[in-house]
């Protein structure tokens, strides 16, 4: 496990939080909630029927003794989750409607860390990105002053640490997403112990090209700055100019990042998304997420075509994304 890890699960283990698994019977997601009690690190929760979830271990070679199974056939507060879904929804949801939509386990997990039983949720190993966020801006919703949550990805290779974002969730963000990805990737920066330095990127430097498109990231730079003038962000940068000093001192000599950025906002999901994979396959940099950010209590959401060691590590990230809060 790399550094970055053995830090993390050092501070987890010392809290012991609890992480709602609703994919109980998914054979990466049943693994990775045995190892992750072994070790100590956390609490699972696993959601599902308890004789499938052991006809899985067994067939998997695998003691789930001691593991939490909540069952939203015979949750014995499940009345109470219904109570508070209802209330929640705001009018949306009939008492009926709430009993069906909280048997199924993204919905049933997503209450459970809204009513604190849980401190985060990780799913996605067998559903889409959608089945695991919409239940999560339904209940648990966006921060005060957070319009959409935003999906980064922390960067890692040798010792060094940078957060990509938007990588995952946005397509088409305005100048206003931009800056709120910025302010929250600066805060999840800071989670994996990142001093944050904030590179608002597009093509263009500090006016060396103008379009609606940098014009776009201009005022998404005027914007978070006016919100956080402490935060150390400026904008608009091509990559060059954001990480490579020498780049930096000819293009933008009064920049305060001098070219040191470690936090990259991207223009758009399609830079983001390209960004991230270049760094990954090209760079061979570790691509851990992605990460969502801007909800209330941290719900994040695996690849489906994830492996044990991804449904471990980010359910340690939002482990420590919960105790942050």
């Amino acid at each position: 496990m790399s550094d970055l890890f053995t830090s993390i699960s050092e501070k987890v283990k010392a809290e012991n939080p609890t992480i709602v698994l609703p994919e109980g019977t998914d054979e990466r997601i049943l693994e990775a909630a045995v190892r992750l009690k072994q070790d100590g690190v956390l609490t699972p929760i696993l959601v599902g029927n308890e004789k499938e979830i052991q006809g899985k271990a067994e067939e998997l070679g695998l003691s789930i003794e001691g593991l939490d199974i909540y069952n939203p056939e015979t949750y014995e507060h499940f009345e109470e989750l219904v109570e508070a879904f209802v209330e929640r929804r705001k009018g949306k949801a009939t008492h009926e409607a709430a009993r069906k939509i909280l048997k199924t386990p993204n919905y049933f997990g997503t209450m459970l860390v809204y009513v604190n039983k849980a401190h985060g949720l990780v799913s996605g190993a067998a559903h889409s990105t959608g089945d695991t966020v919409r239940p999560a801006l339904q209940i648990i919703k966006t921060k005060e002053g957070v319009g959409k949550t935003s999906g980064v990805f922390v960067m890692v290779k040798n010792g060094q640490k940078f957060i990509f974002g938007d990588c995952a969730i946005n397509i088409s963000p305005d100048s206003n997403d931009l800056a709120e990805t910025a302010i929250e990737a600066a805060k999840t920066a800071r989670v994996f112990d990142i001093d944050p330095k904030v590179a608002m990127l597009s093509f263009s430097t500090k006016g060396s090209a103008k379009s609606p498109e940098t014009d776009k990231v201009v005022e998404a730079t005027q914007i978070a700055k006016e919100r956080h003038p402490d935060l150390m962000l400026d904008g608009e940068f091509q990559f060059d100019a954001a990480f490579v000093p020498s780049v930096a001192a000819k293009k933008a000599p009064d920049s305060p990042l001098k070219g040191e950025a470690n936090v990259f906002i991207f223009p758009s999901l399609e830079a983001g998304n390209i960004g991230y994979k270049i760094a990954q396959r090209l760079g061979e940099f570790e691509a851990i997420g992605p990460i969502l950010q801007g909800l209330n209590k941290p719900v994040n959401d695996l690849s489906r075509g994830c492996n044990v060691e991804d449904v471990y590590k980010l359910a340690l990230i939002t482990a420590m994304q919960g105790l942050a809060e």
